[in-house]
């Protein structure tokens, strides 16, 4: 009995193993150059001498103002104090740019036509809304906002925000800046709809960031994520039983897939949850379609939302 108990465990781990493995691909020979501007550095040692070439440089950043203003903002000491925070925290970058190049690098393996963008990394002044943006052939990175989700700079920021200012969470936010290029959810109101095209999301990001932990690529700390991990058949119930699934309910929408401190159920447990569980349920269905069905990512971003529910044959277990 032990003997049979043992061989039974044994090839439950070597399933789990093959299934973690088949999730990666080898990206070992693919070519990208990662190239890193680091603008802040630029900008926050420069002076009324050096300050014309650096608009010169960097166009795209200085809108017409005179330069007083760009001095005045130069020894700004609030910005000062983000700035000397941010070479605290980051340093030559080094360690940065080997993630990014892993990423740029599945990236391509996934979109072959992908250009890698130039990054330039830069102080927004706590801009939260904009850590990431990605415009053309460039990815601008607000340094200010990972500083890291205890520093004092993020106190008057609810902690639902500040759990992911920290650097560990920036390539998660990089990988969903490109992601935006390749897939946009359509605008339809259903929520089947809105949830399975953040799932495809999810999914894209998952296939960009393949050693990344679930948690951090969906912003839940390990709580957030494990009360969704077993809550979900609990969830999925809820969904069905209030006919959630073909509503056109606005408000829908800010209940369950907004960033927000907890879902709203309008029940006892949502306090207990975490935000945008509709996200993270969507996330489950397109993974249990990609599971089922054999399809490329590519085929997968062009499904509609209803084949994708039907074909996923998505049960959570109980």
């Amino acid at each position: 009995m032990n003997r049979l108990l043992i061989v039974a465990i044994v090839l439950l781990f070597s399933v789990s193993c093959k299934k973690e493995i088949a999730k990666k691909v080898d990206v070992s020979n693919i070519e990208v150059v990662v190239s890193v501007d680091r603008f802040e550095q630029k900008f926050y040692e420069s002076d009324e001498t050096t300050l014309p070439s650096l608009k010169k440089e960097f166009p795209y950043l200085f809108p017409i103002q005179n330069d007083s203003i760009w001095l005045n903002k130069i020894k700004d000491k609030e910005e000062r104090e983000l700035y000397k925070k941010s070479q605290a925290v980051f340093g030559d970058f080094e360690n940065e740019k080997a993630q990014i190049e892993d990423l740029f690098k599945h990236v391509k393996y996934e979109h072959p036509n992908f250009n890698p963008p130039k990054i330039i990394t830069l102080i927004t002044d706590l801009d939260y809304q904009n850590k990431i943006v990605y415009a053309d052939s460039l990815l601008f990175v607000s340094l200010d906002m990972y500083l890291g989700k205890n520093s004092e700079v993020y106190q008057d920021f609810p902690v639902y925000l500040s759990q992911n200012f920290d650097k560990s969470q920036l390539i998660v936010d990089m990988a969903s800046a490109i992601s935006d290029r390749y897939f946009t959810a359509d605008k339809s109101r259903k929520f089947l709809d809105m949830v399975i095209g953040a799932g495809k999301k999810m999914y894209m990001i998952d296939r960009y960031l393949p050693s990344i932990s679930d948690a951090r690529k969906i912003g839940y700390n390990e709580t957030e994520y494990e009360w969704a991990m077993t809550n979900e058949a609990q969830i999925w119930k809820y969904f069905i039983e209030k006919k959630l699934l073909y509503s056109t309910d606005s408000g829908l929408y800010d209940r369950f897939i907004a960033n927000a401190p907890f879902s709203k159920f309008y029940i006892d447990i949502d306090k207990e949850s975490p935000g945008k569980i509709g996200i993270w349920m969507g996330w489950q269905i397109v993974r249990a379609y990609m599971n089922n069905n054999n399809v490329t990512l590519q085929q997968l971003l062009q499904t509609d939302a209803e084949e994708i529910f039907k074909k996923s044959k998505y049960k959570p277990k109980k």
